[in-house]
């Protein structure tokens, strides 16, 4: 008798826990997997194949929107890393008014909706925008060029993104001891000498976690691209719209596969780098 209360007991927990696994199951394992097996479907000859990857991999336009996405995502997480590295440091080892002002207002952008911060920026940096005019009251014609092309996506990704990672950054650089840093600097550290062998091995782990929320976040966005930029070449979030909205959906399926695997990739990174904390911390 005691050994099979003891038996059900050890079910408990799992009877607990099952609502929210079924209730994941339900809302986002089923839908993935619903989209895997429907980018095997040829819809023409019902039948089941590859067609549609063969398509995403020798197409010379689905070629061209990778590269370009690509293209755009990459130089965005290093330039964000980069900027928002360089934000956290200020903010953290200097005390002025400059210093505490941005630490007040660089959180500002997080809070703008999305849409209205790239209409925003559209009005200032369009062609005939308002930085056209200004230049305009002096004399100059100046043309920006920074609408329906790479660059104004990757200026709007930087508006976005920058502050969250600054926000990531800032915290860890917080949680470094100020008399860790005090004592290397008695000893003789300089500036670089002290970033390159402290702090940035002390902070890396959360470089890697920015770097993996940013790459995430852009690598299917659709607001941004679909108002600041051509027809041609597209981000894949831009193509994949542009599939669904022609009724190519067994397209479309594999083209989701695909940015799916592309975040895994980036998720199993994050994965890594939280599991292997002692790792980080020697």
């Amino acid at each position: 008798m005691i050994v099979r209360k003891n038996h059900l007991q050890r079910w408990i927990p799992y009877l607990f826990v099952a609502p929210a696994f079924l209730l994941i199951m339900g809302v986002v394992a089923y839908p993935i997997l619903n989209v895997m097996v429907r980018s095997f479907h040829i819809q023409e000859e019902d039948r089941y194949g590859l067609d549609h990857y063969y398509t995403l991999f020798t197409s010379k336009i689905a070629l061209n929107n990778l590269y370009y996405t690509s293209y755009i995502v990459i130089i965005t997480v290093l330039l964000s890393i980069v900027l928002a590295y360089a934000l956290a440091l200020y903010l953290r080892f200097t005390q002025s008014w400059a210093s505490r002002l941005i630490g007040a207002l660089y959180l500002l952008p997080r809070f703008i909706p999305g849409l209205v911060a790239v209409n925003a920026m559209i009005t200032v940096i369009r062609d005939s925008g308002l930085l056209n005019r200004i230049a305009l009251a002096f004399g100059y014609d100046i043309k920006p060029g920074l609408m329906f092309n790479e660059k104004g996506i990757i200026l709007m990704n930087l508006w976005f993104n920058v502050p969250f990672a600054t926000m990531l950054l800032m915290a860890a650089l917080s949680n470094i001891p100020q008399s860790l840093i005090d004592s290397a600097r008695d000893v003789g550290a300089g500036r670089i000498k002290l970033f390159v062998h402290m702090i940035l091995p002390l902070t890396l782990k959360d470089v890697m976690i920015a770097a993996t929320f940013i790459f995430m976040s852009n690598i299917g966005s659709f607001t941004t691209p679909y108002l600041m930029d051509s027809s041609s070449p597209q981000m894949l979030g831009i193509s994949l719209f542009t599939q669904f909205s022609n009724m190519n959906y067994e397209y479309a399926a594999a083209l989701s596969v695909l940015m799916f695997f592309l975040c895994s990739l980036s998720a199993a990174v994050y994965i890594y780098t939280n599991m292997r904390d002692k790792q980080w911390e020697k």
